[in-house]
């Protein structure tokens, strides 16, 4: 029964910790998108370009 419950426990916290990172993600591509936006409508071409390169690295 304990390994039972150390089991469930290292999933839980498994679960857990993918729902922060996919938070997190989705955090910063919102960011990301809101700020080339912000360069689209000043333009910011270097801004633009970098940010759509970090904005490609995150789905890769």
């Amino acid at each position: 029964m304990d390994k039972m419950k150390v089991t469930y426990e290292a999933m839980l916290g498994l679960a857990a910790e993918m729902t922060l990172d996919e938070a997190v993600l989705k955090f910063r591509k919102d960011r990301l998108y809101q700020a080339i936006d912000e360069a689209l409508v000043s333009g910011d071409r270097d801004t633009f370009n970098r940010l759509t390169e970090e904005l490609k690295m995150l789905y890769i």
